[in-house]
């Protein structure tokens, strides 16, 4: 029987084909969580930790969505609370669940969920992403500058998506 991992280098990143461009990165594994302790009894123990299956970045610091793989024989929604929550848990507008047939999205700025055969190319999403937070293009080009210690520029919180 095909695992998650099988599921994901078969059928997964080739579907992600588009976001494997410069600038455009995909992070594999993307840390999330090191698990909430919990003390019972005097003992104390982590629990399970969070990685994302993928984190979609536009740019090296400017991620925009999560997809959670499922094994192949699972439905594609089975992993999309789990997508929501890393979605949620990110800041991310966007989270995505795939078997590797099929693909959800759910889109937090709607709340739709949406069945489709392939994901959005990094420029639809980003486009989407704009319109959403209703991003001029010179706001948005600023967004997408990187951090320069040299240049005097405010540095913004993000998350490193290498």
């Amino acid at each position: 029987m095909i695992n998650e991992a099988d599921t994901c280098r078969k059928y997964v990143l080739p579907k992600l084909t588009a976001w494997e461009q410069v600038p455009h990165l995909i992070t594999e594994q993307y840390f999330i969580d090191a698990g909430r302790i919990l003390t019972a009894g005097g003992r104390d123990r982590r629990r399970k930790k969070k990685f994302a299956d993928y984190l979609l970045c536009y740019t090296r610091d400017y991620p925009l969505a999560v997809v959670e793989a499922k094994r192949k024989h699972k439905r594609s929604q089975d992993g999309l609370d789990q997508a929501k929550e890393y979605a949620e848990l990110l800041g991310l507008k966007f989270a995505y669940s795939t078997n590797g047939t099929d693909i959800v999205e759910f889109d937090f700025t709607t709340g739709l969920m949406t069945s489709m055969s392939s994901f959005p190319s990094p420029s639809d999403l980003w486009a989407r992403h704009k319109q959403v937070e209703g991003l001029s293009d010179d706001v948005a080009d600023k967004l997408l500058t990187p951090f320069d210690l040299t240049g005097g520029k405010v540095p913004r919180l993000s998350m490193n998506c290498n």
